[in-house]
């Protein structure tokens, strides 16, 4: 006696696998479209009342760092690097935070390493 399978299931095997082949590879170049343009874009954050802006970019790399003269004091040098890393962080945990929603858009929340 043979078992069956409900309907749906089985029998196309091949097919079943050449078409998730084909999901994966579309959800790649989507992925790495969105990689390509959220590393082109430009993320900003301030610290000190706005005293120290840093603008990163989706690379990850910091571009600019804009200091007001009222903030440069050279006795307390030590509060201008806090100010700055402070501005810098919060630039890189945006371009992050946004890399990765646009990432879970992408996926659907699949998460499959080696993909982003």
């Amino acid at each position: 006696m043979k078992a069956r399978l409900p309907q749906g299931y089985g029998g196309g095997g091949a097919a079943n696998l050449q078409q998730l082949a084909r999901q994966a590879q579309k959800l790649q170049e989507e992925m790495d479209k969105a990689t390509a343009e959220l590393e082109e874009k430009e993320y900003s954050a301030t610290s000190g009342g706005d005293a120290v802006k840093a603008v990163v970019t989706g690379k990850m790399e910091v571009k600019s760092i804009e200091l007001k003269p009222e903030v440069v004091d050279p006795e307390d040098t030590e509060m201008l690097s806090d100010l700055v890393i402070a501005a810098v962080n919060e630039a890189l945990r945006a371009a992050a935070a946004d890399k990765e929603e646009r990432m879970e858009k992408l996926s659907g929340g699949l998460n499959v390493p080696g993909m982003f």
